[in-house]
């Protein structure tokens, strides 16, 4: 590309009478402009997303292994700090401890 392609180049862009930007330019700056706004939104978005997300305590751990009594069928598991609690097919709720131990049954007795 010589100079004289640079000087044609300058000819054919259209000049506001006043000298300010031509339209097209303006357009182009705003939309540029506002582009550079959603993008840092967007970073400062996943940044907080992340804080937040880490910044809650990690779930409590689960027990290895749970050994259900003879002939029990798990219907539904719970968990809390420290214990685990499954309920049971023939309306029991057997509470564990974190190591898996039974420590209590609960029998689930409904009004009819």
């Amino acid at each position: 590309m010589g100079p004289d392609k640079d000087s044609d180049m300058e000819k054919d862009l259209p000049e506001a009478a006043d000298g300010a930007e031509p339209a097209s330019l303006r357009l182009l700056r705003r939309l540029v402009t506002t582009l550079l706004v959603v993008m840092i939104l967007g970073l400062i978005t996943l940044v907080g997303l992340v804080v937040i997300r880490f910044a809650h305590p990690p779930a409590p751990a689960m027990p290895a292994e749970i050994t259900l009594p003879a002939g029990a069928r798990a219907e539904a598991v719970t968990r809390g700090r420290g214990w685990t609690a499954v309920v049971t097919a023939d309306q029991q709720i057997l509470i564990f401890d974190a190591t898996g131990k039974l420590r209590q049954t609960v029998p689930i007795t409904l009004d009819d």
